[in-house]
Formats: structure tokens, sequence, C-alpha cells
């Protein structure tokens, strides 16, 4: 979906007319999060948004699924798929699958680890547990009360912050703050910008930790359109940051145009922005997972191989805080479990 300009501006009628559905999709929102949801028996940690929309959440999966890897823990995604059509549960195999059937999202992990995909998430932790899953990184989910979590990992845009701050439909938030808050573990602030900083001393202050990271482009990706011109396109939460993360990087972005958010692109939405590209020799760059809703059988079609991936990955200011914050969970939760285990035995 393309997000309504008013969820990021000021008081307006619109939220003010949507005001009386939000209240009522809210109350509905927070009381389904105080259900309680399925034991995994194994560790899981959820990387969710207290909102609608991009934030940063697919690299940072990708972030903490390198660091359980190097603490010796064998990681699995879990993720509902949104987008796709298989209901699962199903492991997504990048040879087999498209976007279509699984999700840009899930596709894009699956390059680099194990991901299951369940639109009911309950239903994919046994084939996760099957696939040696020692931690289960929930993939979204945070609002879900479907499966228990361990640990609850936020992540907002230091620049996009929570926009107006109200419930959906009259703003991008998923459920009232409160409740979101108490349930959060840490929360991670993505990027450049103070939109975020209210919120991080919320959290702060019920003595949570608030981690900050940024995202790094990839060398090879930056090398590879160093001195050209290029015309940008991107179907993502946040086509803005991807525009900027080009600039920043010393990328001469001359055209740029945002889809919205999971935008299943057809073979001649593409050729028409590669005859735009071509008329001024420009360069058609997008994201990787803009490019992974492309792929179908594990490669590119055709026409769609004029297109250049910019990569980029998360990196945080502590990381040895983030291992911290990791580690004290993972302890937790197995001292835990191993409580119950005995207290029934």
């Amino acid at each position: 979906m393309r997000e309504p300009r008013f969820w990021h501006g000021p008081p307006s009628l619109q939220s003010g007319l949507l005001a009386p559905l939000a209240a009522l999709y809210g109350a509905i929102a927070a009381r389904r999060m105080q259900r309680g949801g399925l034991d995994a028996g194994v560790p899981v940690i959820c990387i969710g948004n207290y909102h609608v929309g991009g934030a940063g959440k697919t690299p940072t999966v990708l972030a903490l699924a390198k660091l359980v890897r190097d603490l010796g823990e064998t990681p699995v995604v879990l993720s509902r798929g949104y987008g796709g059509k298989l209901h699962g549960p199903v492991r997504v195999d990048p040879e087999r699958h498209a976007a279509a059937d699984v999700g840009d999202e899930p596709l894009m992990l699956a390059a680099t680890l194990p991901v299951v995909v369940a639109r009911q998430r309950a239903d994919g932790v046994p084939l996760a547990r099957s696939l040696g899953a020692s931690v289960i990184l929930m993939d979204d989910g945070f609002q879900s009360p479907a499966v228990s979590k361990d640990a609850s990992l936020i992540v907002i845009d230091a620049g996009r912050g929570l926009g107006n701050g109200q419930v959906f439909p009259a703003g991008p938030l998923r459920a009232p703050l409160p409740p979101q808050l108490a349930r959060t573990d840490a929360l991670i602030i993505v990027g450049n910008g103070t939109a975020a900083e209210a919120v991080a001393a919320e959290v702060a202050a019920q003595d949570k930790p608030v981690l900050r990271a940024r995202l790094v482009p990839d060398e090879a990706s930056v090398a590879a359109l160093r001195g050209k011109r290029v015309l940008a396109f991107a179907g993502i939460g946040d086509p803005a940051r991807f525009f900027a993360t080009l600039t920043a990087s010393g990328v001469e972005v001359v055209r740029q145009r945002a889809f919205a958010d999971h935008h299943a692109f057809s073979m001649g939405e593409i050729e028409t922005l590669i005859a735009e590209a071509g008329r001024e020799a420009l360069t058609l760059v997008t994201t990787e997972k803009d490019l992974a809703r492309l792929r179908a059988g594990g490669s590119l079609p055709d026409w769609a191989k004029p297109i250049v991936p910019f990569a980029v990955t998360l990196e945080f200011e502590d990381a040895a805080k983030l291992k911290r914050v990791v580690t004290d969970h993972l302890f937790k939760a197995r001292e835990k479990k191993f409580s119950s285990s005995s207290s029934r035995a």
C-alpha cells in the first residue's frame, strides 16, 4: 500500500474523521496483544515495528542472524509471507519460489539463511524446529499473539518516527503506543534524525535498551555506480530513504520513481523504466528487495537484467551492546523453559 500523506503531517481533517474507527481498531489490537501464544520450545526473537511501512526490518533480521550464528546458534526465520500466495508452512527455496509465492522479504532472506513461511505463524514453528532451529527469528508479527516471544526488538526510522502518532487508519500505528511500549524489550533506531527521540526516551525510561544503527552501502554496489548518472526506482516502505542513501554515497540520482510498498512490477513497467533511462543514458538502479520481486526460478528474466541492485547492510554503533542484549534474552529464555519443564516433571 502507499501511505497517505496525512499520516506523516500535523493533525488533519482526514485523521480527525478517521479517529472513531482508529479507536475501535486500536482497542481490538491492544486486547489481541494480551493473548497468550504458542511456546515454540526454543527462544523466539521478534523483529517488529510499531507501525505499518518500512523502517529497516529486513537488514535488521540479517544482522541478527549473523550475530546469533556467531554465538553458535542455528537461526531460522519465521515469516507470514506478506504478498505471497502460499499459505504454508513451507521452507522458502529461492531456486523454486518467486516473490508472488512467498513474499519479497522471505525470498531475499532465504538467499542467506533458512526461512519458513506460514500464513498462521504458529503452524510454521514445527517446520522451523525440524530445520534445526535453536533460535527462531520472527520477521514481523510483534502485534500478533500467535507465537510467544522471548524478546521483541522494535525497529524505527530516525527520520520518520511514528508519523502523526495516530492508530490505523488515522495514522500508521498498528496498535496504541502504550501497550506496544510495554512489550518492547529493545528499540533499534535506524539512520539519522530526531523523529524517534521521544519514543527512545519512553523506552529508556522503562530501563530498556535503545540501540542505534545505520544502513551502510555495500562497497561493490557503490563502485559499480561510481561516475554514473542513475534513474533510481523503489517500491518499499520508504523509497525516499533509498534515494537519499544513493545520493549520500556519491551516486548522481538524476531521476527517481517511487512505487507503493511491495509493488509487483510488470514487464511493461520495467520496460518503460528501461526506455526512460536509455533516453538519457542513465543506469537503472533499485533495492535488493525490489529486485527479489522480479526474480523467477532463482534468476532475473532477460527484460530485467539491465537493472543494477544497490545493496546495504545494517551497522550498529555499539555492536557489543547488541550482543549483550541478545545473549541476555537467550539465557533468560532458556532458563525459563528449563524451569517450566522441570516443574512439569
